[in-house]
């Protein structure tokens, strides 16, 4: 029984469910929780991956642990928004790890950045020295998160 356009139906919606908050959970307590059992959880999963679907396993680290608490989102304005600029403007942010996340926006400017540093000193060398010269950027905007109240971390 398909639930989904993608072809997913509810026991890989139960696997994606599950994953989403201990991907490090056994094949055996995966297949007790989704209510199948073993072997074909496993086929599932298999699946899950080879399709795409699942992207990949990682840890997830508490920010203030690792010294990136601080986190501000940058509205970036570009002088040139064509494919070739987008372009050089992706590959270079891709360089710059503390940019947590970019997205091309419809809308008022071109791109949001949600970028990760230890304080607001650390921010303003990185927008100094990295964001401000990325390729085609004419303007930014800097917005400081004072609290994050919900985040993709369960």
């Amino acid at each position: 029984m398909q639930t989904d356009p993608f072809g997913l139906d509810r026991f890989d919606a139960a696997i994606l469910r599950v994953l989403s908050t201990e991907g490090r959970i056994s094949v055996t307590e995966l297949a007790r929780r989704i209510g199948l059992s073993k072997s074909p959880t496993q086929a599932r999963l298999r699946r899950l991956e080879e399709n795409g679907v699942i992207l990949g396993y990682r840890a997830l680290f508490d920010p203030r642990r690792i010294g990136a608490a601080h986190v501000a989102f940058v509205e970036v304005k570009l002088s040139d928004t064509r494919e070739a600029a987008l372009a050089a403007f992706n590959a270079a942010v891709a360089e710059i790890p503390e940019i947590e996340q970019c997205h091309l926006i419809a809308g008022g400017f071109d791109y949001l950045l949600k970028v990760r540093t230890g304080d607001i000193k650390s921010y303003r060398r990185v927008l100094a020295e990295r964001i401000s010269s990325l390729p085609h950027v004419t303007a930014t905007s800097t917005h400081v998160s004072m609290e994050a109240v919900k985040e993709g971390v369960p």
